[in-house]
């Protein structure tokens, strides 16, 4: 039986869900922190698969996420134009704190290792200085015997003339031993020479390790029968094959956010809701994005932490600190506050029996009755309920005043609360009502808490797709080959070159097919996406402005952006001049696709799928709850909360008074 097979790598599971005709698998096992290659192997050895019957593996990985935040990077050195060696560390001249001059700034290459060569390009591509050629190779040479792993070259303006850069890079990389060597005109062509610099410079830190970790996992997959490249998610929504991935590693930050809103977006078009705020809450954090016109929002401007702005293409998501495993505790003012700090894969919340202690939401929903204690929670030894009833109540009930559920109740409305706020952000903060939209809940915990932060927004349904808690694992399966191309033009409409406006685009079509070619994966075809950076001259804000159907001429660029700025601030500005200035390329290979009604299967009636009845807290005390076995529920079912759903992979709480719907995919619809 053939399969194709998506394997998630989550900050406590690692998730894997594989497809067949007429087949679906899954597994979800504990993250394996120390190495995520043994939490891959292990799932697909849960779910029984042979890889020699795999057609495709496609991986979702947090190795370089991690590495970035935890400073588990390699040692680099970087060669920039004389006099410019301070500029990552100069950045925009803001703080880590806004008031008080406090925090502290690490720049990822220390001064030492950062050296100058002779050499200077103006802001039109112009040489002003020649390039010193073995200049270059003696700073090369230094950065060797200082014993770095990986090598930046970052020349001023080599967005406009890459001449020089493509020059030092060569040289460099006939002395660099470990072939890790990044030219910054190679990873980003735009203007803005610090966030460039640091992008290139993410790039060669996370670069051996992620070369480490794929060789490391190809070896052992191959070892095992596999005889496919394996396929890698991509922090833009897209795959990648294993065997070019850390030529661009940068590009695989933030790449388990990005499957999961992929996955929400392909489950909800098919479903009707093209309109959708994601929604994932797994055991770490909370990941929220939003679909609008079935299309995730991208964004190139993350900044990952103080003074580390990646500028590449990314699925616009907001993460917060509040996931299953955050950990309820007083703060120094003595109120209760939940998370950033989180239990983990190891020891995890007290409720997986494998030796934590500190009171989490997972166990906060334990005690309250919306989590079955006999159920996925006893991955460890199973702990009792009184026993975490009993450390909540030590813990934050007697400090705060609390009897034990009302303890476990506030845990919740303050987790809801910062939920809630992230869902703002990326709704109402960018001129969207949260009512317009539908709330995509996935995750293993976001179905337990979809519904009371629709009810607080105000948004009228909750879709929880048939596996919420492997939701990243199927947008592995369903994401398509991607590769992204930006050129910095940075000239006004009425002097834009038309000609060289299409050259560039053309050219970066081109590097797309020739890269996908490279990979060998098969698809069903390309598409292509253009669009554009634009703002009016004097402005520092920048629109993005979609080319689809838009002739690359300066009257049809000036009517695009015109509409695209009145939809965003309802002003017209005809007095003003507009500014080309970003030329982006998405060159997409389009896979086969994925069934999407096959992931859960289903019983004959409601009355079947029941499990029993349990005493739930809903907000004034517990209700008496009928418990249902989700799988066992039909299509087209319909029924009134309160209830509880469990299924392998996630629980679901609906509360009094919703109406819930089963769709054709096994989607659950509920009316809040």
């Amino acid at each position: 039986m053939a399969l194709v097979v998506g394997i998630d790598v989550g900050g406590t599971f690692t998730d894997l869900i594989a497809v067949g005709e007429g087949e679906t698998r899954l597994a979800k096992v504990p993250t394996t922190v120390e190495n995520q290659a043994f939490g891959v192997l292990a799932a697909i050895e849960a779910a029984g698969i042979a890889l020699a019957d795999v057609t495709a593996i496609v991986h979702g990985t947090t190795a370089t996420t991690n590495a970035l935040l935890e400073r588990k990077i390699a040692k680099v050195g970087l060669i920039t134009t004389k006099g410019f060696r301070d500029v990552l560390e100069l950045g925009r001249r803001t703080r880590p704190k806004p008031y008080g001059l406090i925090g502290h700034f690490e720049p990822l290459i220390p001064r030492e290792l950062r050296l100058e060569a002779d050499e200077r390009v103006d802001a039109d591509g112009e040489v002003v200085c020649p390039l010193d050629e073995a200049g270059v190779a003696t700073a090369a040479d230094t950065l060797i015997a200082a014993g770095c792993e990986a090598i930046v070259i970052h020349f001023l303006h080599s967005y406009r003339n890459p001449a020089h850069e493509a020059r030092a890079a060569a040289i460099v990389r006939t002395r660099w031993p470990a072939g890790h060597v990044t030219a910054g005109h190679e990873i980003l062509s735009e203007y803005r020479e610090y966030e460039r610099g640091v992008t290139a410079a993410v790039n060669a830190a996370i670069q051996p390790v992620l070369h480490r970790y794929i060789d490391r996992l190809r070896g052992e997959l191959a070892a095992r029968g596999f005889t496919r490249d394996l396929l890698v998610m991509q922090g833009n929504g897209g795959t990648v094959a294993a065997g070019i991935v850390t030529e661009t590693a940068v590009n695989t930050v933030m790449s388990g956010p990005a499957s999961g809103v992929m996955a929400a977006s392909r489950v909800a078009e098919a479903a009707g809701f093209p309109n959708v705020i994601t929604y994932d809450m797994g055991g770490t954090s909370s990941d929220v994005g939003l679909i609008l016109g079935g299309l995730p929002s991208l964004s190139a401007e993350l900044e990952l932490e103080y003074a580390m702005p990646i500028h590449v293409p990314m699925v616009d998501v907001h993460t917060i600190g509040a996931g299953g495993g955050s950990i309820a505790f007083r703060n120094e003012a003595g109120l209760l506050q939940v998370g950033p700090e989180s239990a983990g894969a190891a020891p995890g919340p007290i409720a997986y029996g494998r030796g934590g202690t500190r009171p989490t939401i997972t166990d906060a929903n334990l005690v309250l009755g919306r989590l079955n204690p006999t159920g996925l929670l006893a991955v460890g030894k199973p702990v009792p309920v009184e026993h975490v009833r009993g450390i909540i109540e030590a813990e934050v009930g007697k400090p705060l005043g609390l009897d034990v559920e009302a303890a476990a109740a506030a845990i919740l409305r303050i987790a809801n609360d910062r939920m809630a706020g992230a869902i703002r952000m990326v709704s109402l903060a960018k001129g969207h009502d949260p009512r317009d939209f539908a709330l995509f809940a996935f995750g293993g915990a976001g179905p337990l808490h979809a519904v009371a932060l629709a009810r607080e927004l105000g948004i009228p349904k909750v879709l929880i797709p048939a596996r919420p808690g492997i939701t990243n694992a199927l947008g592995c399966i369903v994401a398509d080959l991607r590769h992204d191309f930006v050129r910095t033009l940075n000239r006004p409409l009425p002097s834009l070159d038309e000609a060289e406006a299409r050259g560039i685009m053309d050219a970066q079509v081109a590097e797309g097919r020739a890269l996908i070619a490279r990979e060998g994966v098969p698809i069903e075809g390309i598409r292509v996406v253009h669009r554009a950076d634009m703002q009016f001259q004097g402005q520092s804000h920048m629109l993005s402005v979609d080319l689809a159907d838009i002739a690359l001429t300066r009257e049809g660029l000036s009517e695009a952006f015109a509409a695209a700025y009145w939809r965003r601030f309802e002003v017209e500005l005809a007095e003003l001049r507009p500014v080309l200035v970003n030329l982006h390329t998405a060159v997409i290979g389009i896979r086969p696709p994925v069934a999407l009604d096959r992931l859960i299967g289903e019983g004959d009636s409601i009355e079947g799928a029941s499990t029993g009845r349990r005493a739930v807290w809903f907000d004034g005390g517990f209700v008496d709850t009928p418990v249902y076995a989700r799988e066992k529920l039909p299509r087209g079912a319909r029924f009134e909360g309160p209830a509880i759903l469990e299924q392998l992979d996630a629980t679901t709480v609906v509360e009094p008074g919703n109406q819930v719907e089963i769709d054709r995919f096994g989607n659950l619809i509920v009316t809040v």
